[in-house]
């Protein structure tokens, strides 16, 4: 990833579907503050908080999006089609609260984590996304053209994947037909080497629960008693920094979220990782180096159901 030129104020937006856009931000962030930018962030909830936590003195401001939970059938198609309205609602709303905010706090770009609406013409705006063509059982093609008309929107469209497929997301950072825009910027993590594992680990498994209701508790609720039985020593993180507190049940040990030092030294001591396939944490666990990883997809989802399958072995 190319050095961003220094003295421009930069608004950073992750969508928070969850913590992964937001931690994936945090190296773009940090490469823009080294480069002397200003830098804006706009983030709600869970990835506001985590943010916060790791930039505390910067500026940050509201950009409000739908909200998503997921069905319990796991039925995302249905579930999408009642709520395509207020999606679309949603997109037109966020662009235009841009507009005042790059106005109010003098924004010279924009770098929209999967906010489909954050483009403007008074900014250079940039798009950051690996699902470049969209798997889904239904309405494929309408999805995809959707897609592309938005990232036509942007001025450029920046791919956290390496740019030889398969990378790590396969065939949803690397279209069968050459789009336009296309800058393919390496995977995107907050961690920056491998760590070295021990070989006396202290836990059998280390959880990372992470993405929206009501799936997320349902996860959560069925590792608990999957471990309740076993007797294994879990290390549950509930990827929920704004919410709870740390507390133990027996064999197993819930931590509302960790920061990545504490992180490390847990992931360093475990024999297996279990977590959901999101992206974000693929290539948080890849840059790691961390090998014994048990992905779980949402149910539902297509794209964590196709990674999980192309990185299960």
């Amino acid at each position: 990833m190319n050095t961003p030129r220094g003295h421009e104020c930069v608004l950073v937006a992750p969508l928070h579907w969850g913590l992964g856009h937001a931690t994936r931000c945090i190296p773009l962030i940090k490469a823009e503050l080294a480069a002397g930018n200003e830098v804006v962030i706009a983030a709600e909830g869970g990835p506001k908080a985590l943010l916060k936590e790791v930039f505390p003195a910067l500026t940050f401001v509201s950009i409000p999006f739908m909200k998503i939970t997921y069905p319990k059938d796991g039925n995302m198609a249905r579930h999408f089609f009642f709520r395509g309205p207020r999606l679309l609602w949603s997109i037109v709303r966020e662009h235009r609260i841009l507009q005042r905010i790059i106005q109010e706090q003098q924004i010279d770009r924009v770098l929209s984590d999967a906010r489909f609406g954050l483009w403007s013409k008074h900014a250079k705006s940039i798009f950051i996304h690996h699902q470049i063509e969209i798997q889904s059982p239904y309405f494929q093609g309408i999805i995809n053209a959707l897609n592309r008309w938005v990232m036509r929107q942007y001025d450029e469209v920046w791919v956290p994947d390496h740019e030889q497929a398969p990378g790590l997301a396969g065939k949803l950072s690397h279209p069968t037909k050459p789009q336009e825009k296309l800058r393919y910027i390496g995977p995107l993590s907050r961690f920056e080497h491998a760590i070295e594992q021990f070989e006396s680990p202290v836990w059998d498994a280390v959880a990372i629960l992470s993405g929206p209701e009501p799936q997320r508790s349902a996860f959560e609720a069925e590792l608990i008693e999957r471990f309740k039985e076993t007797g294994e020593r879990l290390l549950l993180l509930r990827g929920r920094p704004d919410v709870g507190a740390k507390r133990s049940d027996g064999n197993i040990e819930i931590v509302p979220h960790l920061p990545d030092e504490a992180l490390l030294h847990a992931l360093a001591r475990t024999k297996k990782v279990i977590a959901r396939s999101g992206y974000s944490t693929i290539m948080d666990l890849h840059v790691l180096g961390i090998m014994e990883v048990e992905y779980h997809p949402t149910p539902g989802q297509t794209e964590q159901i196709y990674l999980a399958q192309l990185h299960n072995t």
